[in-house]
């Protein structure tokens, strides 16, 4: 869910701004999931912009203060939750680890990067969801590794109702910047996308199998 109305059109706005997002219905992208889908969010392009940047830290840090209360570790998913992670725990002046996607094939074959303390509460934070899976599958590795995970932030949600199962299956809250229907919503007033493309984006999110086909 989004932490509030006014932080999630702004997020979206800016999201837009800096062409954080692609549409192309015509030629969809596919996700690692196997998805089709005809927009694609890439939020590490907000990295490239100080206020924009600095806009998503506050919030990220104000949602996990709010929501989450005292925390003593954060982690970011790889790859794009890496630099989030890094922020946010850096304005709290705790540790952070980061989970990879699978452990490394060499070396000392990590799945999680840095110190792992059991029993140490821990908010993982991500920079967007589709599907939940690979989140998930970090907040499962970091249990296993002993952290207690009271949650996950993230800058966007696809808001798919598979995701949200998924969290729901989990246990695992997840309070997000933004989501899908305030990125297009202000893609419409904003004249990003026209009411055709409204149209297949809306049709895209109720089923987005069937929209592929």
């Amino acid at each position: 869910m989004i932490f509030n109305e006014e932080i999630a059109r702004t997020t979206a706005r800016s999201l837009l701004q800096v062409k954080a997002v692609k549409l192309n219905p015509h030629d969809p992208f596919t996700w690692t999931s196997g998805i089709k889908s005809p927009i694609y969010c890439d939020n590490r392009i907000t990295l490239s912009f100080h206020a924009i940047r600095t806009y998503i830290r506050q919030q990220l840090v104000h949602i996990i203060r709010e929501e989450f209360g005292v925390v003593e570790y954060i982690a970011g998913v790889a790859t794009g939750g890496i630099a989030q992670g890094a922020l946010v725990a850096q304005e709290f002046g705790i540790p952070m680890v980061y989970v990879r996607s699978e452990k490394k094939q060499h070396g000392l074959e990590n799945k999680i990067e840095g110190r792992v303390e059991t029993g140490k509460s821990v908010v993982v934070v991500e920079d967007l969801v589709s599907t939940g899976s690979s989140s998930l599958a970090a907040v499962h590795a970091l249990t296993e590794a002993g952290f207690i995970v009271k949650g996950m932030v993230a800058i966007f949600s696809y808001n798919l109702d598979s995701a949200k199962k998924n969290f729901d299956d989990a246990k695992c809250r997840l309070i997000t910047l933004s989501d899908y229907n305030s990125l297009i919503n202000e893609a419409l007033e904003s004249n990003y996308i026209t009411d055709d493309d409204l149209q297949s984006l809306v049709k895209w999110r109720d089923n987005p199998e069937k929209w592929a086909k």
